[in-house]
C-alpha cells in the first residue's frame, strides 16, 4: 500500500465512488492477472489517466514500476503532477516524468509517465525492461506512429523475453475490433463516463465570410448568451492567432484569450490550461493538442470548427505537406466532451449536421503518412530487417520504407540492410536521423556543443520572424540550452562552446540534399536533390545565391517547398571543408552554338553544378562517350536516319509483332539508346566530329544487331521489297501502327490473281494500285476482290483517260506490262 501522509489515510479513498473507472478496478484487475494484455475503454472525465494508474500502482500483483505512456509533452506533466498531487507529493516522488529535454524521476518513483520517443529508447536500451511490471499505453485510438511501434516492440518483448510484462492498452475510443483481432486472447473492459449532459449543435460557417471572421462572430455570439469559460478547436497556429485577432475586438474585459498548442513552451502550454482567474473567463483557442488527457479548468463551452491539420509524407520529394482537412466523427465526440467534464455543456459544431454524419468514423492511422525513416532505424537497431517480422495494426507502407532506406542510406546509416556502425551511433542517440548524423559527425567538443545546439533549434524552431538560422543560433533560449546539455549528455560531452563557423559543415553532413542555389529572382533556389523551394520575395536570406535549408515544407499552392529555416553558404569555404560533397564528372559535350565537342570537368552537389574547367583534347574514347551522352540526352532524332535506316528499324519492330516466335532485338527509342554501346559504337571508328556522326550509316549500325540467320530470315519474311509480276522490285513501306504498303502501277500487277502477303503468308500487303500517271486509283487488301468487282469501274475511266494502255476484262489472267499497247 502507498504511504501517503501522516494519518496514514489513503488519499484515493474520496475518489473511489466519484469516478467512473473505479467501477471496474476488480475486473480490470482480476484481468491482468490472468492475460499478458489487457484493452481498457474508458471515456474523457472516467479517471482512467489522472487515478487509475495509483490504484494500479497498490495491486500486488504487479512486480515492478509502471511506466505510463503519454502522447503528448503537456498531458504527460500534467498527469505526473495531477498523480503526484493525490498523494501529496511532489513529481520525482514515488511519481515521477521523462520526455524530450525534462526528466523528473528519483531513487523512489514507481510510476513513471513518459512520452513516446522515451518509451522507444527504454525498450531499446534494456530489452527486458528490468523491473518494469506493467506497460499503460494510454490515449491509444491517437494511433501516433512512435505508439504503434512501441506496441510493436512490447509485443516482440512479451513473446520472447518477458512473458510476465503486463501490458494495458487504455483509449477514449478504442477500435476494439481490429485490436482484438491482432490481440485475440486479450480482455476489454469498458469503463462508463463521467460526463454530464452535452447539448450538440451545429451550424454551417457563413460562406461570404473568411474563416477566421466567421469562427470569431458564431464565437462571440455563443459567449453572449451562455456562461463559463470556452474551448475554441482551431485546426493550426495561423488560424488560432488570426481568430483571436479577430475575437480580441468582439469579447467583453471579462474574457481572457488563451492561445495552446504545440510550438508553445510547456510553460505557455500550462497559462492555459490553469484556471482563470477571479472575474474572469477564458476562451482557450486549441489545435487537437486539446482533445485528450488535458483537464482545462472551467470549460463548459465548446466550439468546434470540425477540422484538423495533418501532416503527409510525400516519398517521392522526402518532404512533409500539411494539409487542412475535416475531423472524425470519433473527433468530433471527443471535442464534444470537453464541454462535460465538470457541469452540463454546450459544444457548437461549425459545419452542417448532415456533414458531420458523413465524416470517417475514425482518423487515420499516423504510420500510414509519415516519414519512416526514424522508424526504420528503430528498427534495424531491433534487429527486424523486415517490418513483417513484428506484430502491427497497420503496417508500414513499403514505399515510404523505401524511401526512408535511401536517406538513411545517403546518411551513411546502412550497410547492405543493416545498420553501419555510424548508423549504430545515430540509433543509440534516438533522434530524428538526420538530426543524429549531424550529432555523431562531431568530432571534437566544440563540434559536439555546436550540433548539439543546432539539432535543439531544429527540434524547436524558433516561430515567426527571421528565416535565417544563424540568427537563431546567437540566441540562447533556455528550452534550447536544456535540450543541449542533454544531448551533449548521451553524446558523453562534458563541455565545449558553439560555434557558428562550424554550421555549415555540420548541417551538410545530415542536409546535403538540401543545399540550394539561387535561380532566377524572387526568393527562388534549386535544391541539390532537383527540388525547387523559395523563400518570400522579401526575405532577407533571398540575397545569397547559396543557402542550406534543414526545414522545408511542401506546399499545397506551389510545387515548390518553402524553406522555412536555413543557413547562407560560402559554398567554396564548404567544399573546402567538406570535400566529400563533391563529385567531379568529365565529360565532352556538344558546343550547340559552334558546331564543336568540348571537353569539361565538372563539379557538383547533387544536381548543382559548383564549378565547371574545360579539360585537355580528350581521346577518341571519351569522345565517342561523350557523343553517345550527348545523343541520350537529345534523342535518337539528331542522328542520321534516311528513309532506308528507318525503314530498317520498322521492320524490326513489325517483325517482332508478328513474328514473336524468335528473338528479335527490341528497338524502340528508349531501348536504342539504353544499347548505343552495343549496335552504334561499333561503327563509330574514326568519328570525332558532329558532321562525321551526322555521316554515320544509321542503318548498318543497326543491322548489326542481327546475326547472319536472323538477317537472312528478315530479308526473307519481311523483305524490303516485293517483286511484282512484271520483275519490277519496288519497296514496301513499313509503318509502325499501319499495315505494310506496296504503292505500284496497276497493269504492272495483272497476272497476279491474290494479295500477296509476306511473314509467312501471316500479313497482306495494302496494295496502293496507281494509274499510268502514278496516281491512286485504288487501295485494297484484296485484290482478287477488286478484281471481280470494283475492278470494272476503274477499268471503264480509265480506258477512256488512258486509251494507249492495257484494260482487260480479265486481268487476273492477263499478262502485266510496263508498256502501252504499241510496245505490248
Amino acid at each position: 500500500m502507498l504511504q501517503c501522509s501522516a494519518k496514514n489515510v489513503n488519499p484515493l479513498e474520496p475518489f473511489v465512488t466519484s469516478l467512473p473507472v473505479a467501477a471496474v478496478v476488480p475486473e480490470l484487475l482480476t484481468a491482468l492477472d490472468a492475460s499478458s494484455q489487457v484493452l481498457l475503454t474508458a471515456p474523457t472525465g472516467a479517471g482512467k489517466s489522472t487515478w487509475l494508474p495509483l490504484r494500479l500502482l497498490e495491486h500486488r500483483g504487479i512486480k515492478g514500476r509502471i511506466i505510463l505512456l503519454e502522447p503528448r509533452r503537456l498531458a504527460a506533466r500534467n498527469v505526473a503532477q495531477r498523480l503526484a498531487e493525490l498523494l501529496n507529493e511532489k513529481p520525482g516522488e514515488t511519481v515521477g516524468y521523462r520526455m524530450r529535454a525534462q526528466s523528473c524521476v528519483g531513487p523512489q518513483t514507481r510510476l513513471e509517465v513518459v512520452t513516446e520517443g522515451v518509451l522507444t529508447r527504454m525498450i531499446q536500451r534494456d530489452p527486458e525492461l528490468t523491473g518494469v511490471g506493467l506497460v499503460i499505453l494510454d490515449e491509444f485510438h491517437e494511433r501516433s506512429l512512435q505508439a504503434d511501434l512501441a506496441l510493436a516492440l512490447l509485443l516482440d518483448v512479451q513473446q520472447g523475453l518477458r512473458d510476465d510484462l503486463k501490458l494495458l492498452i487504455m483509449s477514449a475510443t478504442l477500435d476494439n475490433g481490429r485490436l482484438q483481432q491482432m490481440l485475440p486472447d486479450a480482455p476489454t473492459i469498458v469503463s462508463e463516463g463521467r460526463a454530464f449532459p452535452v447539448e450538440r449543435r451545429y451550424q454551417p460557417l457563413a460562406a461570404h465570410l473568411r474563416f477566421d471572421e466567421a469562427v470569431a462572430i458564431a464565437t462571440a455570439e455563443l459567449l453572449r448568451h451562455e456562461s463559463g469559460s470556452l474551448l475554441l478547436f482551431l485546426p493550426g497556429v495561423g488560424e488560432i492567432l488570426r481568430v483571436q485577432e479577430q475575437l480580441a475586438t468582439r469579447v467583453g474585459g471579462d474574457v481572457l484569450l488563451c492561445p495552446l498548442y504545440g510550438a508553445l513552451t510547456l510553460a505557455e502550454q500550462r497559462q492555459a490550461i490553469l484556471p482563470a482567474p477571479q472575474g474572469l473567463r477564458k476562451v482557450v483557442l486549441a489545435t487537437n493538442i486539446a482533445e485528450t488527457s488535458l483537464t482545462i479548468e472551467g470549460i463548459r463551452l465548446v466550439v468546434d470548427c470540425a477540422q484538423e491539420r495533418v501532416a503527409r509524407y510525400d516519398a517521392r520529394t522526402g518532404l512533409t505537406r500539411l494539409i487542412t482537412q475535416r475531423i472524425s466523427q470519433a473527433s468530433m465526440t471527443q471535442r464534444a466532451g470537453r464541454a462535460g467534464r465538470l457541469e452540463p455543456g454546450i459544444c457548437l459544431h461549425l459545419l452542417a449536421k448532415e456533414q458531420a454524419e458523413r465524416a470517417a468514423s475514425q482518423g487515420d492511422a499516423e504510420i500510414l503518412q509519415s516519414d519512416l525513416s526514424g522508424l526504420l532505424m528503430e528498427l534495424l537497431q531491433w534487429g527486424c530487417t523486415e517490418p513483417d517480422q513484428l506484430n502491427w495494426l497497420d503496417t508500414p507502407p513499403a514505399v515510404n520504407l523505401q524511401a526512408a532506406k535511401r536517406l538513411l542510406q545517403m546518411l551513411g546509416a546502412l550497410e547492405g540492410d543493416r545498420l553501419s556502425a555510424r548508423g549504430q551511433k545515430m540509433a543509440v542517440l534516438g533522434n530524428d536521423p538526420r538530426l543524429a548524423a549531424m550529432l555523431v559527425s562531431a568530432t571534437d567538443e566544440n563540434e559536439a556543443a555546436t550540433a548539439a545546439k543546432l539539432a535543439a533549434i531544429l527540434e524547436e524552431p524558433p516561430r515567426g520572424g527571421s528565416t535565417d538560422l544563424a540568427v537563431a543560433f546567437s540566441r540562447n533560449q533556455p528550452a534550447w540550452q536544456q535540450r543541449s546539455q542533454q544531448l551533449l549528455k548521451r553524446l558523453n560531452v562534458r563541455s565545449g562552446q558553439p560555434d557558428s563557423t562550424l554550421l555549415a559543415p555540420l548541417l551538410a553532413q545530415a542536409f546535403a540534399d538540401r543545399i540550394a542555389r539561387r535561380r532566377g529572382q524572387e526568393g527562388r533556389y534549386q535544391l541539390a536533390n532537383g527540388m525547387g523551394a523559395m523563400l518570400d520575395a522579401d526575405d532577407a536570406s533571398g540575397r545569397h545565391e547559396w543557402l542550406i535549408a534543414p526545414l522545408l515544407l511542401q506546399g499545397s499552392a506551389s510545387p515548390d517547398a518553402r524553406i522555412l529555416l536555413a543557413l547562407p553558404l560560402d559554398i567554396e569555404a564548404l567544399t573546402q571543408a567538406c570535400p566529400e560533397l563533391l563529385q567531379q564528372s568529365d565529360t565532352i559535350e556538344w558546343d550547340e552554338t559552334q558546331g564543336t565537342l568540348k571537353a569539361l570537368r565538372r563539379s557538383r552537389i547533387g544536381q548543382l553544378t559548383v564549378k565547371v574547367q574545360p579539360l585537355a583534347k580528350p581521346s577518341e574514347e571519351e569522345l565517342h562517350q561523350a557523343m553517345l551522352n550527348g545523343i541520350r540526352d537529345k534523342g535518337l532524332s539528331v542522328l542520321n536516319w534516311t528513309p532506308e535506316a528507318e525503314q530498317f528499324r520498322l521492320r524490326l519492330q513489325c517483325a517482332a509483332n508478328w513474328l514473336p516466335e524468335y528473338d528479335w532485338p527490341t528497338v524502340d527509342e528508349d531501348s536504342l539508346l539504353a544499347t548505343l554501346e552495343d549496335w552504334l559504337l561499333p561503327h563509330m571508328s574514326g568519328v570525332h566530329s558532329l558532321r562525321a556522326l551526322k555521316a554515320l550509316n544509321v542503318g548498318q549500325a543497326l543491322r548489326g544487331l542481327l546475326d547472319w540467320s536472323m538477317l537472312q530470315r528478315l530479308d526473307s519474311e519481311l523483305p524490303s521489297h516485293y517483286t511484282v509480276p512484271t520483275g519490277s522490285r519496288i519497296a514496301i513501306r513499313y509503318h509502325e501502327d499501319n499495315p505494310p504498303a506496296l504503292a505500284v502501277r496497276m497493269q504492272e500487277m495483272f497476272g497476279e490473281a491474290k494479295t500477296p502477303t509476306i511473314a509467312q503468308g501471316r500479313v497482306p500487303l495494302v496494295l496502293e494500285l496507281l494509274s499510268p500517271a502514278q496516281r491512286p486509283l485504288q487501295v485494297t487488301s484484296d485484290l482478287s476482290a477488286f478484281w471481280q468487282g470494283s475492278y470494272r469501274e476503274v477499268q471503264k475511266e480509265m480506258k477512256g483517260r488512258y486509251p494507249k494502255h492495257v484494260w482487260p476484262d480479265d486481268p487476273a489472267n492477263t499478262a502485266p506490262t510496263r508498256r502501252t499497247k504499241k510496245y505490248s
